[in-house]
């Protein structure tokens, strides 16, 4: 339950009382600061408060969005602000030192907008939601109650709801071909109490019976694929927009929006590949290739926005390039459509799949995303080398986190912390570069069982243990992170296609795939301000450089049916690690309820 004490003269005829009933707050009244400070404090300090003008004038959506969105410990409109416990303390203070300053005295002007004052003051975050055409105000005399009212009622309160719903920035056809009716699927949902969670459950559900029906192998069974993976797209449009419609944002629903949209994409590629075995073609290698690819693509997205999450002096004549091209109007919409994000690229999957094979659609898949890929790293990598920007702390350890370094590079790299402090030609991604490619290229060149892949590994473990010594402040060193990815699991799917028996590719698959969730795991704990997993979870999985040492290992040492048996159980145990430690963390750590506005590509 949520408090809300309403402060100053009351209004006849005002119906402040019953929106905020309507947004679920018990009501109270206070005659004057001394009762506003002794009702506050008798409010439970597990529970929301508000303190609201009683002469507020405003829509009833600029109240939801002033005091019930769960994401800040304070928040404020003109005329109310609310604290969660996180922010309680803080405001407490403020109407104390209010109070003793006031001496308790009848309420003249607006308390609420005074212990904002306070508050700010003090230097505390406060946050204040963007109103756009929304009023909300504390007229002082009848004729400015009357023009604020007219204000009220010349706006559609719930039009603009439905309008904020859809996200600012989306993709071509998100923005034209689905959420022009996906918002009013979320306010159905929201008028019949359904919440983003159950709605991001459905649309994961909906996909997985499209993965099924894939895996029929029949043209019936592709082409209701194809129309199940629009359904499950929409819903998950729907989940975000109903989220924001009702202010139900939530740590757990974080999690699960994130995580839910990367297992519905890879199980479809999953049953792409066995409904072609179906039928007598073997296209695993392209589905782990299509993962890989897609995979790699997000951490260069993850590794670029985190290294210049707080740069200064970021500044680059390509990033003024790219400011001046999003000023005409229809360049916005190719560039985004050609980096080929979730909508356009299930879209696409989706049709076909309808229309054509599983092999026609993994082409366009590897060829699209390859395009894709090629062009927003180049213009990331200009950017990053006419950029002068200095990197701070905090992104050198996230790119460190992100690097999933395990026991043996962190071990040698201790040992190497003398080494300069910039790389070959100012990177330590160049530090990475060669054991990365050599290790990866030994495994493609040389037949399976071959020793080579080992020790290349093993100088791939020392390569890896050398870019990591020293901190990650280069120009380009957010492509460290990528490469350590691109590295251990094409290294992974090449061995499995070299041993070319049954089960190898997909056990490939299944591996790959748990370690590409833990890798996204570290994303978005990191993205959530939660930290990185735990060192003992990234110590028992070996890292990077020791899974990629120990598939090569595995590789020489056993039978090509022995190495597809010793894969998925790896798959299974790191799944079942990393599962069951995810799941611990984001069902019961208290991350911060951090909702997704921008899935990269």
């Amino acid at each position: 339950m949520s408090t809300a004490i309403l402060t100053g003269q009351p209004v006849p005829g005002s119906s402040i009382e019953g929106d905020l009933r309507s947004l679920g707050f018990d009501v109270r009244t206070a005659a004057d600061a001394a009762e506003a400070e002794t009702l506050l404090a008798e409010v439970p300090f597990e529970e929301r408060v508000a303190l609201v003008d009683a002469r507020f004038v405003g829509h009833v959506h600029a109240l939801r969005l002033g005091l019930t969105d769960p994401r800040f410990p304070l928040a404020a409109i003109p005329g109310a602000v609310t604290a969660q416990p996180a922010g309680r303390q803080a405001l407490t203070r403020a109407m104390a030192r209010e109070n003793s300053a006031g001496a308790g005295t009848t309420l003249v002007g607006s308390l609420a907008d005074r212990i904002l004052t306070a508050l700010d003051a003090d230097g505390t975050d406060v946050h204040r939601p963007e109103l756009g055409s929304l009023v909300a105000a504390v007229p002082a005399d009848p004729q400015a109650r009357n023009e604020a009212r007219q204000a009220v009622a010349d706006v559609d309160d719930e039009a603009v709801r439905l309008k904020s719903a859809v996200k600012a920035r989306d993709g071509f056809f998100t923005t034209y071909c689905v959420s022009p009716y996906s918002r009013y699927i979320a306010r159905w949902c929201a008028r019949r109490g359904l919440t983003p969670n159950q709605v991001t459950t459905a649309s994961l559900l909906t996909a997985l019976i499209a993965a099924a029906c894939a895996a029929t192998g029949t043209r019936g069974g592709f082409v209701a694929a194809g129309v199940l993976l629009i359904a499950s797209f929409v819903l998950d449009c729907t989940d975000g927009q109903l989220a924001r419609y009702s202010l139900q944002y939530s740590t757990l629903g974080a999690w699960l929006d994130a995580t839910f949209d990367r297992a519905k994409e890879y199980a479809y590629y999953a049953g792409l590949a066995l409904g072609a075995a179906r039928g007598g073609d073997d296209v695993w290698a392209l589905a782990l290739g299509a993962m890989v690819l897609q995979t790699c693509r997000h951490v260069v997205d993850f590794s670029f926005n985190e290294a210049n999450h707080d740069a200064t002096a970021n500044t680059s004549p390509t990033a003024a390039l790219s400011d001046k091209l999003d000023s005409v109007g229809w360049t916005v919409w190719v560039r985004r459509m050609i980096v080929l994000p979730i909508g356009e690229r299930w879209a696409m999957i989706a049709v076909l799949t309808a229309a054509t094979t599983p092999r026609i659609t993994f082409y366009a898949l590897l060829i699209g995303c390859a395009f894709a890929a090629t062009y927003t790293t180049a213009g990331r990598v200009l950017r990053s080398l006419t950029r002068k920007a200095r990197r701070t702390d905090r992104a050198a350890r996230a790119l460190a986190d992100l690097a999933d370094s395990g026991p043996l590079a962190a071990g040698l790299a201790s040992v190497l912390r003398r080494l300069p402090a910039k790389g070959p030609l100012g990177a330590r991604a160049f530090v990475a570069l060669p054991g990365a490619a050599l290790v990866v290229l030994a495994a493609a060149l040389e037949g399976y069982g071959s020793a080579l892949p080992v020790a290349l590994a093993a100088l791939y473990v020392l390569t890896s243990a050398a870019a990591v010594a020293l901190p990650l402040k280069g120009a380009l060193d957010w492509l460290v992170p990528p490469l350590f990815r691109a590295a251990e699991y094409v290294t992974v799917l090449v061995l499995a296609a070299k041993a070319d028996v049954n089960g190898a590719l997909p056990a490939a698959f299944g591996l790959v795939a748990a370690v590409a969730y833990h890798h996204y795991d570290t994303v978005y704990r990191i993205r959530g301000n939660a930290g990185a997993p735990p060192a003992w979870l990234v110590r028992s999985l070996g890292g990077h450089e020791g899974r990629t040492l120990l598939v090569t290992v595995l590789a020489a040492l056993l039978t090509a049916s022995q190495f597809t048996v010793a894969l998925t159980a790896l798959a299974v145990a790191v799944a079942l690690v990393v599962l069951v430690e995810s799941i611990r963390f984001w069902v019961s750590a208290g991350a911060p309820a951090v909702h997704d506005e921008g899935e990269p590509a």
